[in-house]
């Protein structure tokens, strides 16, 4: 009770009460003659006896000569108490004005205080730390030594200065990969100067150091906007033009200009497919470390650009682009739903575009504008309509299955998309399976959790979501899986992660036939050239030959300026 409080009237008269009933009790008397006496004779008398066992017992045997003395009532009497003392209304009955004698310890308790104990630490206390948003950091890393190696490569600089040409070097002394150069350029204020001088750089790797501990962390503080944690789409243009103005792999796409954009537009749609799996639009330094972004990253001056097959090949580039620019008859860089329905043959359900174009997958989540796609969008599409394996691809065709958004693919819903398979084979003269016996061979293919309904986890935990999607989405695809050997499917499963995936063997076959259409395409022409040559030749031959036999006529036909639609033939008939 703090000391500073007054107690309250009836509180008061408790305590009052509490002491009188104390001070009463025949050892309470006994122990204070006790210490009285031993202050008349000079002893000291020890406080904390009252809670020592040896005075403990000393004060049983007390208790035991009280019990065999004959007191006299003058002496060990209590004090008479007449009801006028007490408080009024403290005791209620001649019994509880002489309470039953109660064990000394009771008392002692009442009036020593309580020793404190010392407390033992709490749990928590003792937990290590173990979320670190910008990475672990390491115990043997010496930034001193890490500045002093920078400060030396830059006094090798004019100036102690360095352009975004000097900025491999640079990097190479921050032990970053040398496509870090640019990220590492522009953070320190490059943009705005042309040059980073020594002391701005420092003063900017000093702090990443101190404050990012892996790469994950240092690569998002480089490039995201000033107090952001996290990585848009815009956020990537500086570091990806810098790959395409110096990577020895892109020069021919460095002479293009007018393809930069094209270019960089792929490859930041790739990076968020593979790398955003929240679909959030921002990617974080939690998604880049579960990625292989940054080893693709690293491994960009060590090896073909196309080996990148995830993010920055050059050959998959390619195969997308003029993919697009096939659909997209106006080439303004959007194609409508009649233009994505002419993709491969009218293979794809209008159902299932018509959803593409709701905004069940673009960005936002909202329609496209004047129910249009943009050419990032598109490399979605394509990269989930060739590879229905991967994570990506899978919650994108769930989201355009999912017409409720429910998050479960109900009954209704699958009998939907099938309805329109159904109607395509039957044009084709082929019998379509009933929508019962289909049912039950796709339950029996993914085996969902509850019955009659399929779940976005259960098709990732089934290893065979592409069969799945194809028989609702690609007609073409569910026929040629018909058509092969139920067998094989076990195999592809069992050697799955040693052979390349399905995107890829897309991409190189299409590749492939792109570039012998080209070369056929320029063989012709050369062929074609060579043919008019001759024929120009033969031409001059003869004319020279009319020239010298009757050159009036010719003469008279360049002079002539007639046009043809202005020609009277009537003339020719009189």
């Amino acid at each position: 009770m703090p000391v500073n409080k007054v107690l309250q009237p009836v509180l008061k008269l408790k305590v009052d009460e509490l002491f009188l009933y104390w001070l009463s009790e025949t050892p309470t008397q006994l122990l204070l003659k006790d210490y009285v006496r031993r202050i008349k004779n000079g002893e000291n008398v020890p406080l904390e006896s009252f809670e020592d066992s040896r005075d403990a017992s000393r004060m049983q045997s007390a208790d035991k000569t009280l019990d065999n003395l004959s007191l006299s009532p003058v002496n060990c009497s209590p004090p008479s108490r007449s009801p006028s003392a007490l408080p009024i209304g403290a005791l209620g009955s001649p019994k509880s004005r002489f309470p039953p004698r109660t064990p000394r310890s009771n008392g002692l308790r009442l009036v020593q205080p309580k020793r404190e104990e010392p407390r033992t630490p709490t749990l928590s206390q003792h937990i290590p730390k173990f979320y670190f948003p910008k990475g672990c950091p390491k115990a043997n890393i010496n930034v001193d030594s890490i500045i002093s190696r920078i400060e030396k490569t830059f006094s090798t600089l004019p100036n102690e200065r360095a352009s975004l040409e000097d900025m491999s070097k640079v990097a190479k002394a921050c032990e970053c990969p040398l496509y870090w150069k640019a990220p590492l350029f522009y953070a320190a204020g490059g943009d705005r100067t042309g040059y980073v001088s020594v002391h701005k750089f420092v003063a900017m790797w000093r702090k990443v150091l101190q404050t990012c501990h892996d790469d994950a962390a240092k690569f998002v503080q480089l490039l995201a906007k000033p107090s952001c944690v996290y990585l848009e789409q815009e956020d990537l243009i500086p570091f990806l033009q810098d790959v395409v103005n110096t990577h020895p792999h892109l020069t021919f796409l460095r002479e293009a200009s007018e393809f930069h954009s094209r270019y960089i537009t792929t490859v930041v749609q790739r990076i968020f497919y593979l790398v955003n799996r929240s679909w959030s639009g921002r990617i974080t330094c939690a998604e880049l470390r579960k990625s292989n972004f940054l080893q693709h990253v690293a491994l960009l001056e060590e090896e073909d650009i196309n080996q990148s097959t995830d993010y920055f090949s050059y050959e998959h580039f390619y195969v997308i682009y003029c993919k697009f620019w096939e659909l997209d008859t106006d080439h303004d860089l959007y194609i409508d739903e009649q233009d994505l329905s002419r993709h491969n043959d009218h293979a794809i359900s209008s159902r299932v575009i018509e959803r593409i174009f709701s905004g069940a997958v673009t960005r936002g989540r909202k329609a496209p504008k004047d129910r249009k796609i943009s050419y990032a969008d598109f490399v979605w599409f394509l990269l989930s309509e060739e590879d229905k394996k991967i994570q990506t691809s899978i919650e994108y065709w769930f989201r355009c299955m999912d017409l409720d958004g429910d998050g479960v693919l109900s009954m209704y819903e699958l009998e939907y998309f099938y309805e329109e398979q159904c109607q395509k084979m039957e044009s084709m003269a082929i019998e379509p399976l009933p929508f019962e016996d289909c049912l039950c061979q796709m339950l029996d293919l993914v085996k969902p959790k509850c019955d009659g309904k399929i779940t976005l986890h259960d098709l990732k935990k089934c290893k065979q979501a592409n069969l799945f999607f194809d028989t609702f989405i690609n007609l073409d695809k569910y026929l040629d899986h018909e058509q092969k050997d139920p067998f094989s499917v076990l195999r592809v499963g069992e050697n799955e992660g040693q052979e390349l995936s399905d995107w890829e063997k897309y991409a190189a076959e299409e590749y492939a036939i792109l570039v012998a259409e080209e070369a056929a395409s320029e063989q012709w022409n050369e062929g074609y050239d060579a043919e008019l040559n001759s024929l120009e030749t033969d031409i001059v031959n003869d004319k020279n030959y009319v020239m010298d036999k009757s050159s009036f006529l010719d003469m008279a036909s360049e002079e002539s300026q007639v046009d043809i639609d202005e020609y009277d033939y009537e003339d020719d008939f009189e």
